[in-house]
């Protein structure tokens, strides 16, 4: 216990305009939160206001990250301010860290009524990278948009924020740390766990950890390959497949977490997880994967590098589904994906596209795909002719609280069931990012380019947008 009481202040501040989180949360570049005068205080502030005072005083609240640069003194100012806003317990991972499907496990464990991810997922780290917090509620899952508007909303009208300025926690030690505060809200703990234990033992009530040790350890098992891209899987990796699995300690690379991820962006494709491809070329491995810097997306390759789409990942666990013992008790309802997530896909990405070009570009891509003329039209290219049969801006409602999501993307779907799909990103810190989603339906299977395969739709969807004419690119910034 502190030796005697925390003082507990109110600070007077200026609202930002520029605070509206997406699903991903608030993203900008590290200087934005490093210089700008309360920049940090007014959204963490946003967050606490946009829950209800009785809803907050005494709760539970979950903290992590990826352990990106900026972090640690967020982390600080996070705790002060929780403390001043009534929060009764916080539970951080160590060293500020932890992956964001941890974040969600220990949030619904603890019955805690939320959690702030300190990530930019998959976005560059250091000093001059990227920073990000994000808010989960307490189903685990990121806030939905009702949520987020509320807190941007708050951030525009925002006059002051509570903070206890004395507090220091130690993030180093396990357990518990107790504070008393100068105000009702006490008494305020702090709770320091180990970011992966949690995580294993949900993983455990999964999958059959027995004959996943057999195929990983046993006499006859496969070699795999795992990069953590220097992100927060490093430990969960070197933990559950290493030391629990069985797996050489040679299996797994780049697992030492580093606040810039080793001068890469921590994004598992083709062309930043090089150490994986080229591992996996002279045929070794039988499995690689990569992992982005917050431990919730991967890349899979096979043999020699084959790469293996996400949706194709998703597929073969669908197929293979009852051999999950997690799915033998609970049966299976359906599977979830997000509008462009589908079969076979590539993504297209601009990123750092001038934000009105991409807005209005958009704006006038749906304004033609919505005039009743639109559908049937056919387009040729080369000896491929594909004809519209439906054309919208994508929305859906959820099936378990009939919430209706919005302005999820536009879709253009051709008569053999080829699409195109163009969104509007939110994961940048600069600009925005406009990505193409290019999707055909082939009944053999095919083992040869897919962006040669699917040239005719991506010739077809640049000609339609006026992309390149528009944004003034000649080219992606990134195909997977």
């Amino acid at each position: 216990m502190e030796n005697g009481p925390l003082q507990v202040l109110t600070v007077p501040t200026a609202p930002y305009p520029d605070q509206r989180p997406g699903t991903s949360g608030l993203r900008k570049k590290v200087y934005v939160f490093q210089s700008k005068r309360n920049y940090l205080h007014n959204f963490i502030q946003s967050i606490f206001s946009s829950i209800d005072l009785p809803d907050r005083q005494g709760a539970t609240l979950v903290v992590g990250g990826d352990g990106r640069f900026f972090s640690r003194p967020a982390i600080g100012v996070i705790v002060q301010m929780a403390a001043a806003n009534g929060i009764g317990h916080l539970i951080i991972g160590q060293h500020g860290m932890m992956s964001t499907p941890a974040v969600s496990c220990v949030i619904r464990k603890y019955k805690a009524i939320g959690g702030i991810i300190l990530t930019a997922s998959h976005n560059p780290g250091g000093p001059n990278g990227d920073f990000g917090i994000k808010f989960n509620t307490a189903n685990g899952g990121p806030a939905k948009e009702e949520v987020t508007s509320k807190i941007y909303q708050i951030s525009r009208t925002i006059e002051e924020f509570a903070i206890c300025p004395g507090l220091r926690v130690d993030l180093q030690t396990l357990g518990k740390q107790a504070f008393d505060l100068e105000n009702k809200f006490k008494p305020f703990t702090v709770e320091i766990v180990d970011p992966v234990e949690s995580y294993a033992n949900l993983l455990r009530n999964i999958f059959d950890f027995a004959a996943l040790k057999e195929l990983l350890s046993g006499e006859n098992h496969v070699n795999i390959r795992l990069d953590a891209m220097h992100g927060v899987l490093g430990p969960y990796v070197k933990r559950i497949l290493c030391e629990e699995l069985g797996c050489p300690a040679n299996s797994a690379i780049n697992c030492v977490p580093l606040e810039d991820f080793g001068g890469q962006p921590p994004d598992p494709n083709l062309m930043y997880a090089t150490d994986l491809v080229d591992s996996m070329r002279d045929g070794q491995h039988d499995f690689g994967a990569a992992f982005d810097g917050d431990g919730d997306r991967n890349m899979i390759l096979g043999k020699h590098g084959f790469f293996l789409t996400p949706s194709d990942s998703v597929a073969v666990i669908a197929d293979n589904i009852f051999c999950i013992p997690y799915f033998q008790h609970t049966g299976v309802r359906g599977f979830g994906r997000s509008m462009p997530t589908s079969t076979a896909l590539d993504r297209y990405d601009y990123e750092n596209v001038d934000i009105d070009a991409a807005c209005n570009m958009m704006e006038d891509l749906e304004i033609l795909i919505s005039d009743k003329s639109f559908v049937k039209q056919r387009f040729a290219v080369e000896d491929k002719i594909y004809q519209v049969e439906k054309a919208d801006n994508f929305q859906y409602t959820d099936p378990v609280d009939s919430t209706i999501t919005r302005n999820q993307g536009l879709r253009i779907i051709f008569s053999d069931g080829s699409r195109i799909i163009y969104r509007l990103g939110g994961t940048g810190a600069e600009g925005a990012t406009v990505r193409i989603y290019i999707d055909s339906y082939e009944r053999k299977l095919i083992f040869e380019d897919t962006q040669v395969q699917l040239a005719p739709l991506a010739t077809i969807a640049l000609k339609i947008s006026q992309l390149h004419h528009r944004t003034g690119r000649n080219g992606p910034s990134l195909i997977t």
